[in-house]
């Protein structure tokens, strides 16, 4: 069978995760610094609600985590649109659910993070039940009851550590750069844009991510290259019709946010660097996820580290309050963070990568875990 091979890692996995989810207490520290990064950049009185916002969203935290370790527990069998059918059933109870709480319930603004809390754990419960309908699953034969003893076993655990922790470096620099950016210029509206439209390239890597991933498992070289490459010409194609769409709107673009003409001026200004980086941001989101799909995500996180802190805000900072260019300044730094990024991952992908190799580390991998699968299994009996 196609994922036989790859029975135990992705089973295993999602044992890692799923404990994780029941325990959410890093999320209270990121409470508790948010509250303190608004007293100390003396944020307006408003601002400081975002911690008791957080303090309810919490409850929600675990079923997210759930529903994101069992929707990738399926994609590593092949199964990809049981979590759209999930998410497409959900949204509109989610829309009604914040409805409700914020308007007809004492709860006010609260009331958000409590419906969205509710809809994480909708998801997960009916993700989990979508799980155990499916035929396919069940062919698959990749369940076979949980395994505390095997799931903490010290050298399988170092395994996944290896590729969660770069993982989460390569993922969370690129948009706490971001963030830093919107802090420096105290909030801006226009710093928001970049976050929502890069949700287009990350989406292009997560699916590049899992097709590699089981391309690989599935010893199919050939059909591993052909998915990255095909990846990033999406994402240069998709990059390219944005990057139109925003210069053709310039002018009239900050009108979404602001009727005030300064304020529509200023986007006007700073929307030919947004959108010059669409294409690099395209490949950096698309050759990331051929990396994860990999299992080098060391090579994407040592990447954004560079250029995002070691390069491109320090420039950026500098450029932005010690010279005349302002605003602009800013961005430019994130330009020349997002081509090094891009291009770099990209030369990786088309030159750096032995494919051949790949899917022979990858064998190697499955039958480490057989071995250790097996050696369990006989200690238990």
């Amino acid at each position: 069978m196609r994922y036989r091979i790859r029975q135990l890692r992705p089973k295993r996995s999602a044992h890692y995760s799923l404990p994780s989810s029941s325990t959410p207490f890093p999320s209270f520290s990121h409470e508790l610094s948010v509250a303190a990064f608004s007293l100390m950049l003396a944020m307006q009185a408003g601002a400081s609600h975002s911690a008791r916002f957080l303090r309810v969203l919490i409850v929600g935290a675990p079923g997210y985590i759930g529903f994101e370790s069992v929707k990738k527990y399926l994609q590593c069998q092949g199964i990809m649109r049981a979590s759209t059918y999930v998410l497409l059933m959900v949204a509109p109870v989610n829309l009604a659910l914040n409805v409700f709480f914020v308007h007809y319930t004492s709860l006010g603004f609260l009331g958000s993070p409590v419906a969205i809390s509710i809809t994480y754990w909708l998801c997960f419960l009916l993700l989990i039940l979508v799980t155990y309908l499916s035929p396919t699953h069940r062919r698959n034969e990749t369940w076979d009851g949980i395994q505390p003893g095997a799931v903490f076993d010290p050298r399988s655990c170092w395994t996944f550590l290896k590729l969660a922790i770069p993982g989460i470096l390569m993922v969370g620099t690129e948009w706490a750069a971001f963030e830093i950016v919107a802090l420096a210029v105290d909030g801006l509206v226009l710093c928001l844009l970049p976050l929502i439209l890069n949700t287009i390239p990350f989406g292009i890597g997560v699916a590049a991510s899992t097709r590699v991933g089981n391309l690989i498992g599935a010893r199919d070289a050939f059909g591993a290259k052909r998915a990255s490459h095909a990846s990033a010409l999406l994402s240069v194609v998709v990059g390219s019709a944005v990057m139109i769409i925003m210069m053709a709107t310039k002018d009239v673009f900050g009108y979404i946010f602001s009727d005030d003409d300064a304020v529509v001026h200023l986007v006007s200004k700073v929307m030919p660097l947004v959108a010059s980086f669409q294409i690099a941001d395209g490949l950096a989101g698309s050759c990331g996820g051929v990396l994860r799909g990999q299992g080098r995500q060391h090579l994407g996180a040592i990447f954004n580290l560079v250029a995002y802190y070691v390069l491109a805000l320090p420039m950026g900072i500098a450029l932005a309050f010690r010279t005349s260019l302002g605003l602009q300044g800013l961005w430019i730094g994130q330009v020349v963070a997002l081509f090094i990024v891009g291009m770099g991952e990209y030369a990786v992908v088309w030159l750096g990568t032995d494919w051949d190799r790949e899917v022979q580390q990858g064998i190697e991998r499955n039958q480490e875990e057989a071995k250790r699968r097996q050696m369990h299994e006989s200690l238990q009996e």
